[in-house]
């Protein structure tokens, strides 16, 4: 049985299907990006790359929690 993905990387399959990035294309997008906080971050990829805001969010969210506890 495999365990099912749960919080914001189980948007990661159907952000890479809509957007046709692969998440970490979209990741490296929010590391190299002079903005550091989590509003910013997300208002940036819906302006500029057209995400939705809940697959802006997702990417944000995860790209930061990773980065503050590797």
């Amino acid at each position: 049985m495999t365990a099912s993905v749960k919080g914001p990387a189980s948007y990661f399959p159907s952000i890479e299907k809509k957007y046709g990035r692969p998440i970490a294309q979209w990741k490296d997008l929010i590391r190299t990006s002079p903005l550091t906080r989590h509003t910013e971050l997300v208002a940036w990829l819906t302006a500029e790359h057209g995400l939705r805001h809940g697959h802006a969010n997702a990417l944000v969210a995860h790209t930061l929690a990773e980065d503050t506890h590797p």
